[in-house]
């Protein structure tokens, strides 16, 4: 069975996606910013794209850009630098806030276990 290859491609402006048509029937689509060669592009500059390289490749003229196909089914959408770089961002983004003093229990002198109540006489 041979890999599948880009048919077609478009942009979507209402929806600011990419859309790759495969061989396959099967269609990917990704958000230009999403890409290391797209990701500063403007409409215009999305609006002319070619397939290339007997499907193999997809190019941005405007933009002197190219995808190459198996690299995007397979989610690598720019360099390993950069690659990592946006690994490393969308990491600090899950990272919980470190907790305050308040919430450990130690926000408000008096607070915590009651004094207590003695009776006089």
């Amino acid at each position: 069975m041979r890999a599948p290859r880009a048919e077609g491609a478009r942009y979507d402006a209402g929806r600011n996606r990419v859309i790759v048509r495969l061989t396959t029937g099967l269609e990917i689509a990704f958000s230009p910013r999403d890409v290391e060669a797209l990701q500063h592009a403007t409409t215009e500059d999305l609006k002319t794209i070619e397939v290339e390289a007997f499907g193999l490749g997809v190019r941005f003229p405007s933009l002197d850009a190219d995808l190459y196909v198996p690299a995007l089914l397979k989610g690598i959408l720019g360099s390993k630098r950069w690659m990592e770089a946006r690994i490393a961002q969308s990491r600090r983004r899950l990272r919980r806030p470190p907790k305050t003093d308040a919430s450990c229990g130690r926000g408000n002198p008096g607070s915590g276990r009651p004094k207590p109540v003695r009776n006089s006489g």
